[in-house]
């Protein structure tokens, strides 16, 4: 089902909301269509979610028969990337998950309806350490080559706005952290809602091999970036 099988009259019902500092975030429903909003924008849609689902994919996929990897996936928003990711990853994976907001946490665990099984086995996984924790500091503090993979699906992704030299995701200095975060053949795969080809020349300049997916059919599709360390590049000075 989709967004053209609801009547008109059909209205969403905003089920939970909490004050951040971009505005408030809200839990809403329509039938079986959840979102997650955030100051009037949308973080999160269950019938809109193949791009995230995608990104786990893409970056544990090549770890499916690697011994014991370590996957950082952040955040947690409805759980499908975390979802995804077990589905494709071994047994004795072990994958940090970090979450700043913990109302987020609570509604993966409670009202997210027909979702929720799905998502509560997910949270309880062995191979899960669910962190409450800014994933920017988590990468920082990781020690070099830690990660086989990182996953960042946050908001909106690299933008215009996150050009900035001081940015915790997406900047010069940021990437460098993910990159020495990551072990020798590790993956950093990051969800943008468009395109940005300073970004990807950013990734370049730090001696990562990046290749651009665009993922959905028909409609709004999403990029998703997957990057591989180059061992023999060297970063360039930014």
């Amino acid at each position: 089902m989709g967004y053209g099988d609801f009547p008109m009259t059909t209205a969403w019902q905003t089920l939970a909301t909490v004050q951040t500092d971009e505005g408030p975030l809200e839990l809403r429903r329509r039938r079986d269509d959840w979102l997650m909003v955030i100051g009037g924008r949308v973080l999160m849609n269950s019938f809109s979610r193949s791009s995230e689902e995608e990104l786990a994919r893409l970056a544990c996929s090549p770890l499916s028969r690697a011994k014991a990897p370590r996957v950082l996936v952040a955040g947690l928003g409805m759980g499908f990337t975390l979802r995804a990711a077990l589905d494709v990853l071994p047994s004795d994976a072990r994958v940090t998950v970090c979450e700043i907001n913990a109302v987020v946490v609570d509604w993966c665990r409670g009202p997210a309806g027909p979702l929720a099984g799905a998502i509560r086995n997910a949270l309880g996984d062995s191979r899960v350490d669910l962190q409450l924790r800014d994933v920017a500091e988590v990468i920082a503090r990781a020690p070099r080559g830690h990660f086989d993979a990182i996953v960042l699906d946050l908001y909106e992704g690299p933008n215009a706005a996150s050009q900035r030299r001081d940015d915790p995701f997406y900047s010069p200095r940021a990437i460098e952290e993910q990159r020495n975060a990551l072990a020798a053949k590790g993956v950093l795969a990051v969800w943008s809602e468009d395109a940005d080809a300073p970004y990807a020349k950013r990734l370049t300049n730090a001696g990562l091999e990046v290749k651009a997916h665009s993922i959905g059919s028909g409609g709004r599709r999403h990029i998703v970036y997957v990057s591989h360390r180059n061992v023999e590049a060297r970063a360039k000075r930014v």
